[in-house]
Parts: C-alpha cells; structure tokens; sequence
C-alpha cells in the first residue's frame, strides 16, 4: 500500500528542495503543476524508475492522488523512497500555493 504525505507536510518537504514526480500526462502538467516538479507519466513510470534516486525521498503527484499512489507502489517495490501527495496538485492549487504553466519539462 502506497505510503503517503499531507498537502502540509509536503509543503515543507517542496520548501526544503524535494523532489517531485508528477505522474499526469504532459498536457495536464502542461496546464499546471507544483515549480521544480519533473514529469514522468503514470504509463512511463515502470520503464523509469532507474532515473530515480534511491538515497532521499521522492514526492509523487498527480491531479488527486489517485495515479500517484499507483506509481508510488511500483516505485517503492523497487527500493525508492517514493510517497504520494494526499490531494494532489488540485488540492495545491486550491490552497492557493505557487503552481507553474507550461510544457518545460523537467529531466527526471
């Protein structure tokens, strides 16, 4: 079962430099997504899981928190410290926090 962290603490974590997997499709990260987020589609994630670290914790998002628990299982299984963001970057928007438009996508 995917472990996952509150908006709060993850507002912390993201303040504190963390790094971020957003696991939506490039037009919905595109149209919104937390600064410094790198984007890796949920379809992707199994092919790129090596990319990631596995020495600090990785914050997964995606719109609600859905397909970011999905690709924090599969991360988690193989040995990254992976978490998904319990709301998603919908419930970031919402609480009025920075959210970045467009498609530079950052190298996962």
């Amino acid at each position: 079962m995917a472990r996952e962290v509150t908006q709060e603490a993850f507002k912390a974590a993201w303040a504190d430099g963390a790094l971020v997997v957003d696991v939506r499709e490039a037009d919905e990260y595109a149209a919104g997504h937390v600064p410094g987020a790198r984007l890796m589609a949920l379809r992707t994630v199994s092919a790129r899981c090596g990319e990631l670290p596995t020495d600090r914790p990785v914050f997964v998002i995606c719109a609600s928190g859905n397909r970011s628990r999905t690709a924090t299982d599969q991360m988690n299984s193989r040995g990254i410290d992976a978490y998904s963001v319990a709301g998603g970057t919908s419930a970031w928007a919402r609480a009025g926090r920075p959210v970045a438009a467009g498609s530079h996508e950052h190298a996962a």
